[in-house]
């Protein structure tokens, strides 16, 4: 059987190489009706593209890396989820790699792995979307990315991002109407933006309804379920306790609902307590978290379109957005009696 070509998917359906490459390549400018008949046509003539040809055709390879250090495997899998979502829409292939953002040779090892795996772009997470040293190097490399939940404002890259501040902002403001005031605060990672962002709305929310901040309210996580254990000992263990805990994300909370409970504390009724992110856990665990809804999934996916878009058209204009975060309120949450 005579091996269907690019050359004779064009003749079949009456366009040329190039249309039928866009068509491939899920690139802009190809008319619907024109992209519906070469897709028909592709079904037809069972043609399958060689990968290794296209890429060297078009001096690609037709892969997304994406960094990622980040202690929760949840948000890692949601991350992964949008980022698949829209390599697969474009045939692009995905390649997962975790490093250390602290690591003495960060740099090193990122242009390592862009010599040996040839990638057309990079998508940052969470710390290394907030990096500057990285982010000058992969542009001093004319390397293309984008990043996901960064702080850092940059006309020149892609960013989509959520409003952590005003996440956090919400979830402390709806602990305050349940009539808490002496409410603890986790906070996360040290080396991720969102970590700051949401201490501050808690700090934003406490001010704008008169509660004095204390400092001895808050502790020190990591975004792990560990760290939120060690931490809800501390909190715990004041005198006096604390009406309600929010936690920076879902697993920290988590751990503080499980020593609340070993300890014969009844949740909600003897203390609130809220996370962040509404990870899988939130859901699933008794009583259900109240929690803020991060488009963590949606992020990733909009970043990676933009990037193979950039990749595609260099000229395609720099993407950035803001998306919602949303309250979700569940039993974790009542009022302070």
């Amino acid at each position: 059987m005579k091996k269907v070509t690019i050359n004779s998917v064009a003749t079949y359906a009456g366009v040329s190489k190039k249309t039928v490459s866009r068509v491939l390549n899920n690139e802009p400018n190809v008319s619907p009706a024109t992209r519906e008949k070469v897709l028909k046509v592709f079904k037809e003539l069972d043609y399958t593209p060689n990968p290794i040809a296209r890429g060297l055709a078009r001096n690609r390879s037709f892969i997304i890396g994406c960094l990622y250090d980040n202690p929760s495997k949840s948000y890692i899998t949601r991350v992964q989820s949008g980022a698949l979502e829209a390599c697969h829409k474009h045939h692009y292939n995905l390649l997962i790699h975790p490093c250390e953002l602290r690591g003495e040779e960060l740099i090193a090892n990122i242009e390592h792995l862009l010599t040996t795996s040839r990638l057309d772009g990079m998508v940052l997470t969470p710390p290394f979307s907030d990096s500057q040293e990285l982010i000058d190097f992969l542009k001093k490399k004319k390397v293309h990315f984008a990043r996901v939940a960064s702080a850092i404002d940059d006309a020149e890259s892609i960013s989509v991002r959520s409003n952590d501040e005003l996440g956090a902002y919400e979830i402390t403001e709806h602990l305050i109407k349940l009539g808490h005031s002496n409410i603890a605060f986790i906070k996360g990672h040290p080396d991720h933006s969102a970590t700051e962002q949401r201490f501050s709305g808690y700090q934003r929310a406490l001010a704008e309804h008169n509660i004095a901040f204390n400092p001895k309210l808050v502790a020190e996580g990591n975004f792990s379920y560990h760290s939120g254990a060690d931490s809800a000992k501390a909190i715990l263990d004041l005198d006096p306790r604390p009406s309600a805990v929010f936690a920076s994300n879902d697993y920290m909370a988590a751990a503080v609902l499980k020593l609340a409970t070993q300890r014969q504390l009844k949740v909600p009724q003897d203390i609130s307590i809220a996370g962040f992110d509404n990870a899988p856990i939130a859901r699933h665990i008794w009583p259900g978290l109240t929690t803020i809804a991060q488009p963590v999934e949606e992020m990733t996916r909009q970043a990676v379109e933009q990037l193979i878009l950039q990749i595609g058209d260099e000229q395609t204009p720099v993407y950035q957005a803001t998306l919602e975060a949303k309250l979700i309120t569940r039993e974790s949450t009542a009022q302070h009696k």
